[in-house]
């Protein structure tokens, strides 16, 4: 298996306030850029294995994607996560219906959510993102806790997605 060089996840956010005041303006900027960088390991801040795939489901139709044991790196090597340190699930703008993640029926991976039929709705053109950066990450449990669920919101049309799994195996 490679090894994993380094995986960086960032999310940005910039602003800027303007309003008028008794005499000029007033006006408050923020940034905010939280970042990670994982390097090759199992311990906080690394990991060993990257999963990135564009995907498409057809209208109403959903997909498990098994965290340990049935998804490939880009090399074709299999991947059994143990931990996930970072989850990304981008819908596609040109959608028409929701990308709902999370409620699998069973064996779930649901050490992210509340409870096994939580869902995420990501919406046209939306991001959804989750980073665990610290040692233990999200467990990946094979055989009982390790099924991603994937879906179509409605029916009527297709939806695409793009899905980022960084984790250790």
């Amino acid at each position: 298996m490679p090894t994993l060089n380094s995986a960086k996840v960032a999310v940005s956010a910039a602003w800027d306030f303007v309003t008028a005041v008794d005499i000029g303006t007033a006006t408050h900027s923020g940034n905010w850029t939280p970042s990670y960088v994982f390097t090759d390991g199992t311990g906080a801040n690394q990991a060993k294995s990257v999963f990135a795939d564009e995907r498409t489901l057809t209208a109403s139709s959903t997909e498990n994607l098994d965290l340990a044991g049935a998804l490939t790196d880009v090399f074709g090597n299999m991947i059994t996560f143990t931990k996930v340190k970072a989850l990304i699930v981008q819908a596609a703008s040109g959608n028409t219906n929701d990308v709902l993640v999370g409620g699998a029926a069973s064996n779930g991976f649901i050490s992210w959510v509340g409870d096994a039929t939580d869902i995420v709705k990501v919406k046209p053109g939306g991001t959804f993102a989750i980073v665990a950066p610290d040692a233990t990450g999200l467990a990946v449990t094979a055989g009982t806790g390790d099924i991603l669920k994937i879906a179509n919101s409605s029916s009527g049309t297709s939806v695409t997605y793009k899905i980022v799994v960084v984790g250790t195996v």
